[in-house]
């Protein structure tokens, strides 16, 4: 492990796992960050303003002093007036680099002295600052004229003790830290209790998505008065539990459909069994029970390609062509038994759709055992060309369907009348319909058809 990752290991523990304390730390953060430099600058500029305060101070008492120094007359004479004790204090006079006055605490070649004799020499107002236990601040004013090129002819020197005004300078900056620490409490907390109530319909969100059952549910996150960014959030999720709802309705329609069109294959599979098991059977009798379970077998296994094929997203059929009269005559074989309506099938041998085969026999096959169910005695299947293509006609001369009805026939699920004592679950012409319409035909219902019902299937031609 590198020393960056095991520097890492413990800030990335350290780091706040929800969005609530993210994001107070990120405010906690940037106003300490804003607060230092506020605080920095404040403090700069209040000491700048203290020492200025200082500077101007000292100047006044030198200058105050400088009114008592006669510079007319040689040698320049500090004239003595009343009361001037407190002037003289901290003060140092130079004529020239001659010393005339100095505090009475201080030598000649005490370390003040040195520096105010500095000052004095250099002419013209300066200030300096001593750090000899508490800083001393002294400054020069000049007095008398300032010839060019020669100084002063005197100079008076004050000194001023900055204790007090750095302590009032120290005092400003622990009382602006306190406050910074103030506002910065302050500001953690109520940028918690911001964000807490800004992700209140974050939460809300969270426990209806966890109660809401994504199929039975049609509540949408989008409804109620929530910030524009939330409501789009609550749009995006509701449109992607309006995918989820249809990728399950999907799911369900395809496991309804798959057992509707297993449903015969499976019933032919058990009754030759039971047949064959019955009592001995011939070798002829078994080969042909045989033949019977695995024609049965391979028509499950061509249901469940065409179904899946179709039933992918974005599916297209895969083109091909298929020999109509081929196909139809081995679909009638399949079907037809005795006990049930009679098949004709009727036209022409040149007939060539172009859709494959498993395909075409499905949705005919669909359509002949929706036939079947409701015909009395017989159920005619009619190819013939069409306007675009062929037709397939599949005709009963069962009850026909009620024209209450017709609107709904070919919504999933939707009988005309569930009681009427026939099998079936709704979902055999919804299936033909868009098993045809992914081979780019039709599947429609001849409402002119006077007796019984007749179902069209019209494709494109091969």
């Amino acid at each position: 492990m590198t020393a960056r990752n095991r520097l890492a290991g413990p800030a990335a523990r350290c780091r706040p796992r929800t969005l609530r304390g993210r994001l107070s730390l990120v405010a906690l953060t940037t106003a300490t960050l804003v607060m230092v430099i506020l605080t920095v600058v404040f403090n700069a500029i209040v000491r700048q303003h203290l020492q200025q305060q200082a500077d101007d101070e000292l100047h006044t008492r030198a200058a105050a002093v400088a009114a008592t120094v006669d510079t007319r007359h040689r040698p320049v004479r500090v004239l003595e007036t009343p009361h001037d004790a407190v002037l003289d204090t901290n003060v140092w006079i130079y004529a020239g680099a001659r010393l005339l006055e100095h505090p009475a605490s201080t030598t000649p070649g005490a370390t003040l002295t040195r520096t105010a004799a500095d000052l004095a020499a250099r002419g013209g107002r300066h200030c300096a600052e001593v750090a000899a236990g508490d800083p001393i601040r002294l400054c020069a004013e000049p007095v008398g004229d300032v010839r060019p090129g020669a100084g002063p002819t005197a100079a008076v020197v004050t000194a001023m003790d900055l204790a007090p005004y750095r302590s009032s300078a120290d005092t400003l900056l622990v009382a602006s830290l306190a406050l910074d620490a103030t506002v910065l409490a302050c500001t953690y907390v109520l940028t918690r209790l911001a964000v807490g109530r800004a992700l209140r319909p974050v939460r809300a969100m969270t426990e209806q998505a966890t109660r809401w059952s994504v199929v039975g549910s049609e509540q949408r996150f989008g409804a109620g008065d929530r910030p524009v960014e939330l409501t789009r959030l609550g749009a995006s999720l509701d449109e992607l539990l309006d995918r989820i709802r249809a990728v399950l309705r999907h799911e369900q329609q395809l496991t309804r459909e798959l057992s509707h069109e297993l449903r015969n294959p499976l019933a032919r599979i058990t009754a030759e069994l039971d047949w064959w098991q019955a009592r001995p059977r011939s070798t002829a009798e078994t080969r042909a029970a045989h033949a019977s379970i695995a024609d049965a077998a391979d028509s499950m296994r061509t249901i469940c390609d065409t179904v899946l094929d179709d039933a992918r997203a974005d599916a297209h059929t895969a083109p091909g062509t298929a020999d109509v009269m081929a196909v139809l005559r081995r679909l009638t074989a399949r079907l037809g038994a005795p006990g049930k309506p009679a098949i004709t099938v009727t036209g022409p041998d040149s007939l060539v759709a172009g859709a494959p085969a498993a395909l075409l026999e499905r949705v005919v096959a669909t359509l002949t055992d929706n036939a079947l169910r409701y015909a009395r005695t017989r159920v005619g299947i009619q190819a013939a060309p069409g306007p675009d293509g062929i037709c397939v006609a599949v005709i009963d001369d069962g009850p026909g369907v009620p024209a209450s009805f017709t609107a709904d026939l070919f919504q999933p699920g939707r009988r005309a009348d569930p009681e009427d004592g026939h099998g079936g679950a709704g979902l055999g012409l919804p299936l033909a319909r868009r098993l045809a319409r992914s081979a780019g035909g039709e599947v429609t219902h001849d409402a002119g058809h006077s007796s019984g019902a007749c179902f069209v299937v019209s494709l494109p031609a091969g």
